[in-house]
């Protein structure tokens, strides 16, 4: 540790000395110090902090899955500008699976060994929390063994409301079903003035929260995410991240966190230029250092593209997801460099081996396979 503090501290400010005193001892950095890290502190130098922390929960371990991903439907009643993946029905471009479709996706996916299927999609007007719950049944008919992690704050949020049913018995009947965990999607920013510029019809901020504390409750982990690099300032994300410390010190529900970036093709938010490969990497370094709470910080490489989701291996990144099995249409649809996402296990062994990481398959709930 001295060495690292000796390495670092070199033609810093004091106060710069100090978050890193506070870092490397394991304390707890106020706002002001996380924003710090956006602002003011060296890239190289946050690398290394976030490294440092990463190893101290995570050591040299890189996680990855075998999953795919199940997506209902792209209609949805939401027309939040940052999205360009919801379509109105009969939309050019709209989709709508059966069941029969899906349960036909969920029987050739399993011969390929996954563990995991991950089911998001549009919020669709017209199924609601009886119909998931029967879909998540007959998906368990099929494959009684595959973890079910599903529906984002915001479907589950309409689902449940259009069911007229309290939120507490719409996550019974859900986790009865087979719901294992929730994914993070639906977040957004929690800024409540962005926020209604950039979607302000979808499930705010203190809505989203409860009903992730309403699933730890029941015992159902999740997810968390933040999206950047559109309208949000420095400010807005240590606003984000410090909302999700707060519940996780509550719960301890949140398995990992996920920050997803805004990609700027075929939407409406007017955004003529995304984050750099620099601006992400400090992203992910100071979330692995400000949400000490959380466990595991993961680097989704379908939207952030191989070589990033590698580089960040070193900013405090522990986890790449999945084989994903080019099953998603969510951000290649908005632009993403892999237009068909898919990686085998030994690809994605290999890409870990490469920075001298140790890679290991687990599943949904982070236990080693």
């Amino acid at each position: 540790m001295n060495n690292i503090r000796t390495l670092i501290s070199a033609n810093l400010s004091e106060t710069h000395q100090q978050i890193i005193d506070k870092i490397l001892n394991g304390e707890r950095l106020l706002s002001d110090e996380g924003l710090s890290l956006y602002t003011d502190m060296p890239l190289a130098v946050l690398g290394v902090l976030a490294n440092y922390r990463r190893e101290k929960i995570n050591g040299n371990l890189v996680y990855y899955n075998k999953n795919f991903h199940l997506e209902p439907t792209n209609i949805c009643i939401y027309s939040c500008k940052f999205c360009s993946y919801s379509r109105k029905k009969g939309e050019e471009g709209s989709w709508e699976y059966s069941t029969d479709d899906m349960l036909t996706l969920v029987k050739d996916f399993s011969k390929e060994g996954v563990t995991e299927v991950h089911i998001v999609g549009g919020v669709h007007p017209h199924r609601d929390v009886h119909y998931y719950a029967g879909l998540l049944k007959q998906i368990r008919g099929v494959n009684p063994n595959l973890h079910i992690k599903a529906f984002t704050a915001a479907e589950i949020d309409f689902m449940i409301k259009k069911a007229r049913i309290s939120l507490t018995d719409g996550f019974t009947l859900l986790k009865d079903a087979g719901l294992g965990s929730m994914p993070g999607g639906g977040a957004e920013i929690f800024n409540y003035e962005l926020r209604e510029k950039i979607c302000p019809e979808k499930t705010g901020t203190d809505r989203w929260l409860e009903i992730h504390r309403q699933a730890h409750k029941i015992g159902v982990p999740s997810n968390a995410t933040m999206l950047y690099g559109h309208k949000e300032t420095y400010a807005h994300r240590i606003e984000h991240m410090e909302k999700l410390r707060e519940l996780q010190d509550e719960t301890q529900g949140f398995n990992t966190f996920i920050p997803l970036k805004y990609r700027m093709k075929n939407n409406f938010l007017g955004i003529t230029k995304e984050t750099s490969m620099m601006e992400d990497l400090r992203n992910f370094a100071v979330a692995r250092i400000f949400l000490d709470n959380i466990p595991h910080l993961k680097a989704y490489w379908p939207m952030i593209g191989r070589q990033l989701a590698q580089l960040s291996l070193s900013f405090g990144v522990d986890d790449l997801d999945g084989t994903i099995e080019d099953s998603t249409k969510i951000y290649s649809m908005a632009g993403a460099d892999d237009k068909n996402p898919a990686m085998s296990t030994a690809d994605i062994e290999q890409l870990i081996r490469d920075v001298n990481r140790e890679p290991v398959e687990r599943d949904t709930l982070y236990n080693r396979i």
